[in-house]
This record gives structure tokens, sequence and C-alpha cells, in this order.
């Protein structure tokens, strides 16, 4: 099992943006809390998380030449673990054709997407703080179909419901998640 610095030092190896590294340390967060939980293995999780889109920077097309095919491909040369190996293809369905099936792949499915809106929620706060946020503040700019349009709220929803959890508790436990680790993840505003 690859730990926590060996999937630090992949995902620094293949992504520079400040974005996607904050974006694959929020997702982190997200499976750390998602696997105390569900009472399952969270340095598993942590590391599913954290290099769930390592590729996307250096091979941003979507597709069999690009993000997350050439990820997984670049995993299995490095001998990782098919668990983790699966999680990856089951976060992006749509283009792998692998279906989250495990928690551990629906968990990463149903929080890859709403760690980047709730990311927008609170930067449009005065504070820039996650502190902050709270479900309800989520949910309202949710209505809102033109705030963070690029988080697919299908997904989110889906992902829930995959997770067996109702909306609002997962936003909960994933934004709890990523409060604990708001100065990590540039969010601790002026706190």
């Amino acid at each position: 099992m690859p730990t926590r610095e060996e999937a630090w030092n992949l995902l620094t190896e293949y992504t520079q943006n400040p974005n996607l590294l904050h974006h694959a340390l929020a997702v982190e967060a997200a499976m750390r809390a998602y696997a105390r939980h569900f009472g399952a293995d969270e340095e598993l999780w942590a590391v599913v998380g954290l290099i769930h889109d390592f590729d996307y920077e250096r091979y941003p097309n979507l597709g069999p030449e690009g993000h997350p095919l050439k990820g997984v491909s670049i995993l299995r040369d490095l001998g990782w673990p098919e668990t983790i190996i699966r999680a990856v293809q089951a976060h992006a369905p749509d283009i792998t054709g692998v279906q989250p099936e495990s928690l551990l792949e629906k968990a990463l499915y149903a929080s890859d997407e709403l760690t980047g809106l709730i990311t927008a929620v609170a930067l449009v706060r005065p504070s820039k703080s996650i502190l902050d946020v709270e479900v309800k503040s989520v949910k309202k700019k949710w209505k809102d179909r033109a705030f963070a349009a690029g988080a697919k709220r299908e997904d989110i929803e889906r992902g829930a419901e995959l997770l067996g959890i109702p909306l609002d508790e997962h936003i909960g436990i994933v934004l709890r998640g990523m409060q604990e680790h708001a100065e990590a993840l540039g969010l601790k505003g002026a706190w």
C-alpha cells in the first residue's frame, strides 16, 4: 500500500498548478472524513483522494490518451494496488466505463465535484474562509446553476444516492472534512 508521502510525491511530480493541488488536498480531506464516517481505512481513502486527478495537468484531454486513463496506466506501471486504480477509474465512469461499486469508490465519486463547489462558496465569502461556510450556504449557492457551473451537481446527487446518504448530510461530511484542513487548502481566510 503506497503511503501518503508516496502519493504526494506522485501528485507533485505530475501537478504544479496550485489550484489543482488544493483540489487534491480537498478531496483527500473529504475522503478522510468519509473513511472515519464509515469506519474504513483512513490512510487508503486519503491516498485515493490525493491522487485521483494526479495526471490531469499533464494529460487534460479526457479519454484514452488523457485523464484519467493515462493516470490509470501510469499507476499500473508503478505497481499500485488494483483497489486504488479501480477507484481512480470509477471517479470518472463516463470516460472509463467503470461504475463506482465499493464505498471507497462511491465516496470518491460523490466528493470530487462537491469539493469544488464548497471551495467556490468559501472563496466568494467576504472572509474567504471555509471556516464560516455552513451546509445552508452551500445549498443556497447550489440553486444558482451559473455559480461554480463546472461542479456537476447531478454527479454530487448521484454520489450521495449511491452512498445512501441524504444530500445535506453528504455536504456536511465533506464540508467538515475540508474545514479540518482549511489552512492546507488555502481556505483559512482572515481567521
